[in-house]
């Protein structure tokens, strides 16, 4: 538990709160003791924003997409009517239309599909921690939770090993577009206004839809299974054929969400795990507590503070009038800190029974489509990893990605000693 902080100070909207890892929780405990649906200013051109903070109201917005609906966009940036024309992904699409272009990539994602991926995953998982942990001194971040990620994905798409740096480059460029240390330009600076049509503004965009497109020409008409080739060659089935540009923007979307999100869960679990040796001692001692313990890294990390909707109807929530058209974003990292769900939310407990943590949204047509996949990876990479470790520490500052959107840490310096 962190010290309460003054509801006067707290401010989601300002990027720089997010990069100590402990602010954050500080602000989010305060807004569910003294104003769990708070509305929070924002600097111009946006005009703020709900907040909603407890694990309630969190999950009663996310299960009723015709209140508050993701086609407005899922991020803070408020934008018009021609941006969500070209920049719309299965994101920020709703109803029929979302649930056909989900079937188009689901089935790749089911777990009688996944489990063909065990062995790859192990021998994938034992080449990264072989090459890391020789090191003895290293980066976890680079080494690690981005190189297994970021593999796994590569083989979904089918594309070369030696591309996958480009596109983590590609995935920090773009996601966290409110860090000078990787956006090429600032979400909020001006330089941004002619990258508008852009997804997140990012001009890394521009590769990413380049990229894809390449591939898209060498596997239209074909018969594989990978994800590009559902992209082009499967009919929706609400019969409308996908747009060039809804390949661009799904494409773009694959390549974000398929890496960062579990970079970070892993990055966040190590960092847990180090600083809590008795819960590590636990799972090298029972490795059968391991699936259990994913649910709490899950909890733990939340690599997504956050998803935005915006009302369609006027709308009572805890007592505070929401107004059609208002901005009202679900802050998923405060719902797995919910104190009336989670006894003791700040201990870290591997052991945690009835997890029902929202990192991957709940009961909701856009409940996480590669929440299996997710849960498989981190389980076999620490599966694999514990038993390898006699001991593992800090070997540095541990910074974090100054964004209230991506819960990422952005290096993990640690030295280890093997078993």
């Amino acid at each position: 538990m962190f010290d309460p902080l003054p509801l006067g100070q707290v401010d989601l909207a300002d990027y720089d709160n997010f990069t100590d890892g402990v602010t954050p929780w500080r602000m989010l405990d305060t807004l569910r003791r003294e104003d769990p649906v708070h509305w929070q200013p924002e600097p111009a051109p946006n005009r703020g924003f709900w907040s909603l903070t407890t694990h309630r109201d969190i999950v009663r917005a996310h299960r009723d997409p015709e209140t508050f609906t993701s086609t407005k966009f899922v991020n803070l940036e408020e934008v018009d009517d021609d941006q969500i024309a070209i920049r719309r992904s299965l994101l920020e699409t709703d109803g029929l239309r979302h649930l056909a272009m989900r079937k188009i990539l689901q089935k790749q994602f089911m777990p009688r599909v996944l489990a063909t991926y065990q062995d790859f995953l192990r021998g994938l998982t034992a080449r990264t921690l072989d090459a890391a942990l020789a090191k003895g001194t290293f980066d976890f971040v680079d080494e690690v939770a981005a190189d297994f990620p970021i593999n796994v994905l590569a083989r979904l798409l089918d594309v070369p090993e030696h591309d996958t740096q480009q596109l983590i480059d590609w995935g920090n460029r773009i996601i966290a577009n409110t860090d000078p240390d990787y956006a090429d330009v600032l979400l909020d600076s001006s330089e941004s206004e002619q990258y508008r049509h852009l997804p997140f503004r990012s001009p890394a965009s521009l590769e990413v839809f380049d990229y894809g497109r390449e591939l898209a020409a060498q596997r239209r008409g074909g018969d594989g299974t990978d994800l590009v080739s559902r992209l082009v060659n499967t009919m929706p089935q609400d019969g409308v054929p996908l747009s060039g540009q809804d390949f661009d923007n799904n494409f773009l979307l694959l390549v974000v969400a398929g890496n960062e999100t579990t970079r970070h869960a892993i990055s966040h679990t190590m960092l847990a795990l180090i600083e809590h040796p008795d819960q590590l001692a636990k799972l090298r001692d029972n490795p059968g507590l391991m699936p259990v313990a994913v649910e709490e890294f899950l909890r733990w990390a939340t690599p997504i503070y956050h998803f935005r909707r915006t009302a369609t109807r006027d709308v009572e929530i805890g007592g505070k009038k929401i107004k059609d058209g208002d901005k009202v974003v679900l802050w998923f990292a405060s719902g797995n800190r919910d104190e009336e769900v989670f006894a003791n939310p700040y201990d870290f407990d591997v052991t945690r029974p009835s997890n029902d943590h929202v990192t991957f949204g709940k009961g909701s047509p856009h409940f996480c489509m590669g929440n299996a996949l997710a849960r498989m990876e981190i389980q076999i990479m620490f599966e694999e990893l514990l038993p390898r470790l006699a001991d593992i520490r800090l070997a540095g500052a541990v910074p974090r990605v100054r964004s209230n959107f991506i819960n990422g840490i952005k290096h993990l310096p640690v030295t280890v000693t093997l078993a």
